[in-house]
């Protein structure tokens, strides 16, 4: 790989729609990044099962 990056794992067993929410916030361009969410994302919970 070249540049910078991230790499998230996990695994959704449920609230799959807060995913698809996610997935469909509006993004662009913010330095060497593409995709970047223009406001933010915030996950107020996560659980580990």
């Amino acid at each position: 790989l070249q540049g910078w990056g991230y790499a998230v794992f996990g695994k959704v067993v449920g609230g799959t729609e807060v995913v698809d929410a996610i997935r469909g916030v509006k993004t662009g361009r913010k330095g060497f990044h593409d995709d970047v969410p223009v406001a933010d994302v915030v996950i107020e919970k996560a659980v580990a099962v």
